[in-house]
């Protein structure tokens, strides 16, 4: 191994270094959190693994204010991953609203009846297990067995890596995706004991949330702002690849979305041309609507029907 590991967008680290940077690290940014963290439903104790891995479903791409109202019905509705399980994938779709990335709905369904089959109802505690749930990848696994049960994993989410690649890396960005260097800079950074772990990934991610933000970060409300190496360096501007914007208005994601609104709305089945109102450019609602029939959102039925997915 090299004495320093290169980062991507030019930033360098030493393994040692990093190891060090844990002790001033960890203390600071839980206690800032300790004062400063939001009073969010899925973090009450009665949320439970459940709560949890609804918000981990929810807030991926979304902001919290936009969450709050949707998990709160959603949990009044299915308290149980069982009670979810027993109806149709379509209603999950429903109830997500205007939450966007609705494909997100049917993998929590299908997380929902992989519990109740595999689990007995009950949220599994072991992250391997977590894994293998239909619709769960590295990053909901790790949150789930570290927020819902206290367990030590490193919970990688776009804050995170962002208050990482600034206080230790030096560099203003995380890469676009998350790389084996964050990866490996996560697990060094983790506290050995797990409570400590476990209250270390919320209070990181809150800090990215809250603090060290992508744009506008508030360097002197910052606890670790005297160790932060992005800081330290004069604060250098992004020299990486173009960080992937979002855009919403004209695109098929717009198109889907209107869509689906229509199918949310109706209880029966929706005519063809009922659809064809909600978009002037044919080719493009065309190609919507088949995007959805196929990531299975939308059910299409004979004479040009079509309704939120039973099956």
């Amino acid at each position: 191994m090299t004495a320093s590991t290169k980062h991507p967008h030019g930033g360098t680290a030493d393994p040692a270094s990093e190891r060090s940077a844990q002790g001033p690290l960890h203390s600071p940014v839980i206690e800032w959190f300790d004062e400063h963290a939001r009073d969010l439903p899925w973090r009450r104790p009665e949320a439970g693994a459940w709560g949890v891995m609804v918000s981990e479903f929810m807030l991926q791409q979304t902001p919290v204010n936009r969450v709050l109202p949707v998990y709160e019905q959603w949990l009044a509705r299915w308290p149980r991953p069982a009670d979810l399980a027993v109806e149709a994938p379509g209603e999950a779709v429903r109830a997500w609203g205007r939450l966007g990335y609705p494909r997100r709905a049917l993998r929590l369904h299908g997380a929902a009846v992989a519990i109740a089959e595999r689990h007995g109802g009950d949220v599994p505690d072991e992250h391997a297990q977590l894994l293998a749930l239909p619709g769960i990848g590295e990053y909901t696994a790790a949150a789930v067995a570290s927020f819902a049960y206290g367990q030590r994993h490193p919970v990688l989410d776009t804050n995170v890596r962002r208050v990482f690649a600034r206080a230790v890396t030096g560099v203003q960005y995380p890469p676009n995706a998350t790389t084996a260097a964050e990866r490996r800079l996560a697990r060094a950074l983790l506290p050995e004991d797990e409570p400590t772990a476990a209250r270390w990934a919320a209070a990181s991610m809150e800090l990215g949330a809250l603090v060290c933000t992508a744009r506008n970060e508030q360097c002197p409300r910052c606890p670790i702002a005297a160790q932060c190496a992005w800081r330290l360096a004069g604060k250098p501007e992004h020299d990486g690849p173009p960080r992937r914007g979002q855009t919403y208005a004209g695109t098929d994601r717009q198109v889907r979305g209107r869509l689906l609104a229509v199918l949310r709305e109706a209880h029966s089945p929706v005519p063809q041309q009922a659809l064809d109102r909600v978009w002037h450019e044919p080719v493009q609602r065309a190609r919507a609507l088949d995007g959805l029939v196929a990531d299975g959102l939308v059910e299409p039925l004979p004479g040009g029907l079509y309704r939120l997915p039973l099956t």
